[in-house]
């Protein structure tokens, strides 16, 4: 219910990889290449020090892997512009990944 609630708030930015949507306390950062994945619990993300809805992924071995799917940056401490830096590392990273691991054929 709460991640239907998330899908309709406002979107503030959106890349390729995430969107920035406006909650009522918070802004809500997600990383839109996990979104379908469910929550399975909500902590604190040790790498951005705030809240985060995290989801199980598992690799080639079966060994699970706690990723976070979106993070709550509360609006008295970010604004904006603070969440955007951490959005556009996260584009960053993707788009790097995407360049190495599919790059273009007429390259």
């Amino acid at each position: 219910m709460k991640n239907k609630l998330s899908q309709e708030l406002p979107i503030l930015k959106k890349g390729s990889f995430y969107s920035i949507k406006d909650g009522e306390n918070v802004l809500i950062m997600e990383d839109r290449t996990k979104r379908r994945l469910p929550v399975k619990e909500r902590s604190i993300d040790e790498k951005l020090n705030v809240e985060a809805e995290k989801g199980m992924i598992h690799d080639m071995d079966g060994i699970g892997h706690w990723v976070p799917i979106r993070w709550f940056f509360p609006k008295s401490e970010y604004d904006l512009e603070k969440v955007l830096v951490h959005a556009e590392a996260m584009e960053k990273k993707y788009t790097e990944l995407r360049e190495l691991t599919c790059p273009d054929d007429d390259e």
